[in-house]
């Protein structure tokens, strides 16, 4: 099973087990061990994988830390883990940190079985930064963090590639967290900033950041939501295309069923298709979920049945598409860039799930 695979099938189990995991030990079994697992490491090879493993601290002899990741005979990822449901702490991360300055490990996680926190040691050599480079969250898997996590599987992992994406991420993250404070409560600085520059010289009172600080929130969110009809637009009038298309069943079933010679599946589609798989994973066992590719489209379906489509992936050409059905099994494309932003229309295709089962 491909890293994809592997999880999708820890998301379709969240659900069965969470209730059941009142233990760190249930939980390492449950959803860690699968976890390390789906990144290509053999959790039942010491030489690879060690549970615990054992870093002394100072005067602290026979500290372990839970799982070791190992990589010609030196540790290179720590696992610090609590029983789920746990909320991860600041003394959880504490205890992490003491592992890592007696270890050559450069990639320390602390998880609970569903979150995920990756530290490294960017602001000092060997000390485990105070912030996490990325979060991930098996309920709630953004794109943008599978794609990073899935570089520290065992045939991807590039340490100094990884320490470089590393800052980035670490940066990038709290940029964006700072962005969604400010727009959610604008504090006083950021309001300030604003009104220097659209008043210069005015006079910045009390009355004035009360005035200011809603239409600053509101400014930004209209900024955005312009730029995403301004994409929208563009792609489509580049495109000439119709973004509603009718189903004609019995033409489809004949096109896949039928293939002619110079159909290629390529490894983008073989990864969307993972990806609607993770998603529709929610709602229906993933072995339900299958895929016809055609020249144009490669299209996915429940129970291989071509009246029950869930989505097409429209990636044979410059300007990639998704292609979402409603209940009259009408068709619209949405312009995408690349397979991960599928999860960005994870609502659609579980809302069609839904009323297939109905």
């Amino acid at each position: 099973m491909s890293f994809d695979e592997k999880i999708v099938a820890l998301i379709q189990r969240l659900p069965k087990l969470t209730d059941c995991l009142e233990t760190e030990e249930s939980t390492k079994n449950a959803l860690v061990m699968p976890f390390i697992s789906a990144l290509g490491y053999d959790v039942f090879n010491p030489r690879e994988v060690v549970p615990e493993f054992t870093a002394d601290v100072g005067t602290k002899k026979g500290e372990k830390v839970d799982y070791a990741i190992m990589r010609d005979g030196e540790t290179i990822i720590l696992f610090e883990c609590k029983k789920a449901k746990t909320i991860l702490s600041q003394e959880n991360m504490s205890q992490l940190y003491r592992y890592f300055t007696v270890t050559k490990a450069r990639i320390a996680i602390l998880t609970n079985g569903i979150q995920y926190r990756f530290y490294t040691d960017l602001e000092e050599p060997n000390k485990m930064d105070g912030k996490p480079f990325l979060e991930f969250d098996l309920e709630n898997p953004k794109p943008n963090a599978l794609v990073e996590v899935k570089k520290m599987a065992k045939d991807d992992f590039d340490l100094d590639r990884m320490l470089s994406a590393a800052s980035e991420l670490k940066y990038t993250s709290e940029i964006k967290k700072v962005f969604a404070h400010q727009l959610e409560d604008p504090d006083e600085e950021f309001v300030r900033f604003f009104f220097q520059r659209i008043m210069p010289g005015g006079r910045f009172t009390a009355s004035m950041k009360d005035q200011f600080s809603p239409l600053i929130a509101k400014a930004f969110q209209q900024y955005l939501s312009d730029k995403i009809s301004d994409r929208l637009r563009s792609a489509l009038e580049g495109e000439k295309l119709t973004p509603v298309i009718k189903i004609d069943e019995a033409a489809e079933d004949h096109q896949e069923r039928n293939p002619k010679d110079g159909i290629v599946t390529t490894e983008e589609e073989i990864e969307g298709y993972n990806i609607v798989r993770a998603i529709a994973a929610k709602v229906v066992h993933p072995t339900r979920v299958a895929h016809r590719d055609t020249k144009s489209y490669m299209g996915i379906l429940l129970d291989d049945n071509n009246r029950k489509p869930i989505c097409r992936l429209w990636f044979n050409a410059k300007q990639k598409y998704l292609g979402v059905f409603d209940e009259n099994k009408e068709e619209t494309r949405i312009p995408i860039d690349s397979a991960v932003e599928i999860y960005q229309h994870a609502d659609k295709i579980t809302a069609l799930l839904e009323s297939y089962e109905k």
